[in-house]
């Protein structure tokens, strides 16, 4: 299919895929908001073992297993002239099935094998991470194929925080079964459960249509594409400004999974508590998923992974200062407000900063080299944790936040306001 005709297709099915797309993504976040990263799982692990690593052990397996990958499937990604195919494959088979068969293994072993119990959960997430990181190349260059750029922000925030809002809802069974439901019997129904909108989200995605694309790279040796890298971030300055600002962002993120810990050792939550929590965390990001993609749209996706930076100081703040339950509202508004940001926006910018052939490759570099800083921190968080004070932690992630968000607002320039000719021209005398 030639470029125009190409273009023509995308303008023809450009609703039908927005609302496909949008479907999918809506009840991949139901699902997620199920069994949350920041609220369920670290009560899990919590109850399976009472050491503070392995609760920061959550963030950092699953950020490992979905980075690290990306580089390595990238240079395949961007040889398809349809990305759709292998997306499904991946997406259903690795990145979607663990979730119910980490509840079949609670059933099976909570009780009488914790210890094993424990490592087939952080198999399962590891498998769903590595799931979601071999296909992010793939499927988020199909999203830019196939939703404008004016629309990407908004298509986001409409997605995520659509399943969102669902989760708000979910989040009152969750404080019900959590209740009323014995343990391991409460946390497996939350995962099986899960299985059910995420299949529902396959599905909507398998209704993409996808045109095929004649502006793509061939895929060459491995080696070789690994040797091109170094010049991608020679020839690309403000990029390479953008990690160093987006590095201390993820490091301000290290104590995301402790801040429902610190709740639970101040106040002893109960199942209603934790639910409360819930509804407003995930009823938060749904709203302001919606705002940061209307914003990101309008403004750019520079100034909203700012305001995430900054969310996440002020949650640090408002966490360490709660005197009640209730004292917590604000801590987790912002941290919802800091995660609603970064996911809208983090890797839309990236496709700002590449040119459209190399996509896949930006991709796959941002998250391998920010890997390092997203896997040690939520470790360096528990370490903390269990070897000083819970409090150092938040204080630590409130500094990495200053910081990411200095560097990122005065270091980095919007990219859309770069201009192209700029990059050319520093290409022209690398070479």
């Amino acid at each position: 299919m030639t470029g125009g005709a190409a273009q023509v297709a995308i303008e023809k099915d450009r609703d039908w895929n927005f609302t496909v797309n949008v479907l999918d993504n809506m009840f991949y976040a139901l699902a997620i908001s199920l069994v949350s990263q920041e609220t369920i799982m670290p009560l899990l692990v919590s109850r399976l073992t009472d050491s503070e690593i392995a609760v920061g052990m959550i963030s950092a397996i699953f950020s490992l297993s979905f980075l690290l990958p990306q580089l390595l499937v990238a240079n395949h990604a961007q040889g398809l002239k349809r990305k759709l195919p292998f997306v499904l494959l991946v997406s259903g088979s690795l990145q979607r099935l663990p979730y119910p068969l980490i509840g079949l293994a609670l059933l099976l072993f909570a009780v009488e094998a914790p210890g094993l119990a424990l490592a087939l959960f952080f198999i399962g997430i590891a498998a769903a991470a590595l799931g979601g990181g071999l296909v992010t190349p793939a499927w988020f260059t199909m999203i830019g194929k196939v939703i404008p750029v004016r629309r990407r922000g908004i298509f986001f925030g409409l997605a995520d925080g659509g399943g969102l809002l669902m989760g708000v809802v979910g989040a009152y069974f969750v404080g019900r079964i959590l209740d009323a439901v014995d343990f391991p019997g409460n946390f497996t129904l939350l995962f099986l459960i899960a299985g059910l909108p995420l299949a529902i989200s396959w599905f909507a995605l398998s209704l993409t249509r996808e045109p095929e694309s004649d502006d793509i790279k061939q895929t060459v040796p491995l080696r070789h594409y690994l040797k091109q890298l170094p010049a991608v971030l020679r020839e690309h300055s403000n990029y390479r400004r953008f990690l160093v600002g987006y590095a201390m962002l993820r490091l301000s993120m290290m104590a995301v999974s402790f801040f429902i810990i610190l709740a639970n050792l101040r106040f002893e939550l109960s199942g209603a508590d934790i639910g409360l929590i819930n509804a407003i965390f995930f009823g938060s990001q749904a709203l302001m998923r919606l705002t940061f993609g209307w914003l990101g749209d309008r403004w750019g996706h520079k100034r909203n992974l700012v305001i995430s930076a900054t969310c996440m100081a002020l949650a640090a703040v408002f966490a360490l200062n709660a005197t009640s339950v209730l004292g917590l509202i604000p801590a987790f508004f912002c941290l919802a407000c800091a995660i609603s940001s970064d996911v809208v926006s983090h890797f839309n910018i990236v496709l700002e900063f590449a040119p459209p052939a190399e996509q896949p490759t930006f991709i796959g570099l941002t998250n391998t080299l920010i890997a390092p800083f997203t896997f040690a921190g939520p470790i360096l968080a528990g370490w903390m944790a269990g070897s000083f004070d819970i409090s150092a932690l938040f204080v630590v992630s409130l500094l990495c936040g200053i910081i990411g968000a200095a560097l990122l607002l005065w270091w980095v320039k919007e990219p859309r306001l770069a201009t192209p000719a700029s990059d050319e021209k520093n290409k022209r005398e690398m070479e």
